[in-house]
C-alpha cells in the first residue's frame, strides 16, 4: 500500500487488509510506505489511527517507510492511492513486470476509472471517508487474488 508520506492512507489500507487477511486465515504480508521519504520512521497521522480504532484496528505500531525498488521484488502486488503515487511508483519500475505488479486500489471497486483515494491530511473530515472507500477495496483486494 502506497501514499505519498505513508502516514495517512497507506498506514489505513495496510491495518485494513492485514485485519481482513487474518480473519479469513491467509498467508500474505502486507506492508506500507511512502513515495516521499518525509516521515521515515514516524507513527501514522493521529487522526489514521484515531478512525482505524474507531473500527476496532490498531496501526499506531506501523512506521513510515519510503517506497523503493526492492519493493518490486519483495510484493506480487503494489497498490497507489493516487495518480501521483502511481506515477513515482513507476518511475522506479526497471521492466513490464514490476510494472505490471502497479495498482490503483480503487480501481478494484470502480474497475479502469482511476478514481483516487483523496488525501485527508488538510481535512480532519476526511479520514472517515477514506476509511470506508479503503474498507471496500481491500474486500475486492482479497477477492482478487485469494486462491481456492
Amino acid at each position: 500500500m502506497v501514499c505519498l508520506g505513508n502516514i495517512c492512507r497507506s498506514p489505513l489500507a495496510h491495518g485494513i487488509l492485514e485485519a481482513k487477511i487474518a480473519e479469513q486465515g491467509l498467508d500474505w504480508t502486507v506492508d506500507s510506505a511512502g513515495t516521499s521519504g518525509w516521515h521515515a520512521g514516524g507513527p501514522p497521522d493521529g487522526r489514521s489511527v484515531q478512525v482505524a480504532k474507531k473500527y476496532g484496528l490498531d496501526i499506531s505500531g506501523q512506521h513510515s517507510r519510503q517506497f523503493r525498488h526492492y519493493d518490486f521484488e519483495a510484493f506480487d502486488a503494489i497498490y497507489v492511492m493516487d495518480r501521483s503515487n502511481l506515477a513515482n511508483v513507476l518511475a522506479l519500475a526497471i521492466n513490464d513486470e514490476e510494472r505490471a505488479k502497479v495498482y490503483m486500489i480503487l480501481n478494484e471497486i470502480y474497475p479502469g476509472q482511476n478514481r483516487e483515494v483523496p488525501d485527508p491530511y488538510y481535512d480532519d473530515n476526511g479520514f472517515e471517508e477514506v476509511y470506508a472507500m479503503l474498507d471496500k477495496a481491500c474486500d475486492s483486494v482479497i477477492s482478487r487474488w485469494k486462491v481456492g
